[in-house]
């Protein structure tokens, strides 16, 4: 088995890493690998220094994105982090080497209003207190897509209003939840007569899933009269930003959303200026800024 494939059987055994993300180690190391072997520089597990920084060198020049050249270093610093553990090499290639610069892409909110209106869908329609339950869990706690498809009922206490889940990196958090998405779990749950074990939104073959989810938030967007892109992660930077508008208070917004580096979040305090710079812009006398 070569270093890479031991690689990957650690992440996917002792840090039990979601098929998604192993898919995305191996594209990214299979990518170097197979420059290594083009360049005539041996097996990946013996690349230098100087050597990976002209694999960046080509990737910038053969156009690819600066996010991209950050992620397969990414893997590889954490490749040779793992080599160097076991005693493999002396010493970790990636470590100094850095990707150009990728610019900053702020993420898309809803404001208040809008996440109201999404939310508050009407509970006569067909799956409506599933629907309700669902899009105010979003929005109360800030989940990932993948915490609440596999959310179960035991990881809810609706008398304390918590939520558990395990996050990345097998790390277990727990989450307030709001008075409305208590309310409105406690009448999904008596509507199914759920057990503990039962999942909280289940599917065909066990919990739902992360697609069916995304087509059903777009469509009760539309529903709602949203005409923008909503989708399930939108709800959690909105979550973010309104809790970080309201609070300023940065570390607590971290521990909410799981986020292991405290730069993660820091995207929702530009997010948070951009807001108090349009009220400024609208508001001061002296502040119109000439197009």
């Amino acid at each position: 088995m070569s270093a890479v494939e031991d690689f990957l059987a650690y992440l996917a055994v002792e840090r039990q890493m979601s098929p998604h993300t192993l898919d995305a180690y191996r594209r990214d190391l299979t990518a170097v690998a197979a420059w290594a072997a083009d360049k005539g520089h041996g097996d990946i597990a013996t690349l230098h220094t100087e050597q990976l920084r002209g694999f960046a060198a080509d990737e910038h020049r053969r156009q690819q994105s600066p996010k991209s050249i950050q992620r397969r270093l990414s893997a590889c610093r954490s490749f040779y982090t793992w080599l160097l553990k076991h005693g493999r090499i002396a010493a970790n290639p990636a470590a100094s080497i850095r990707a150009p610069k990728a610019p900053r892409k702020l993420p898309q909110v809803l404001d208040p209003d809008e996440a109201k209106a999404l939310v508050e869908v009407p509970t006569d329609a067909p799956l409506g207190l599933r629907d309700r339950a669902l899009l105010e869990l979003f929005y109360s706690s800030g989940l990932r897509l993948s915490e609440l498809c596999a959310l179960r009922w035991h990881d809810l206490d609706l008398e304390d209003a918590l939520v558990t889940v395990i996050g990345k990196g097998r790390k277990q958090r727990s989450v307030p939840l709001g008075s409305h998405a208590r309310n409105a779990l406690h009448e999904w749950r008596a509507f199914t007569g759920a057990t503990n074990d039962s999942h909280v939104f289940p599917g065909r073959n066990g919990a739902i899933t992360p697609r069916a989810i995304q087509l059903r938030v777009r469509q009760l967007a539309q529903q709602q009269g949203l005409f923008k892109r909503v989708h399930p992660h939108l709800l959690r930077h909105s979550f973010a930003s309104h809790i970080l508008e309201s609070s300023g208070d940065l570390r607590g917004v971290q521990e909410l959303l799981g986020h292991a580096d405290i730069a993660t979040t820091q995207i929702y305090t530009h997010l948070d200026y951009q807001h108090l710079a349009k009220v400024y812009d609208a508001a001061h006398p002296r502040a119109k800024r000439k197009k």
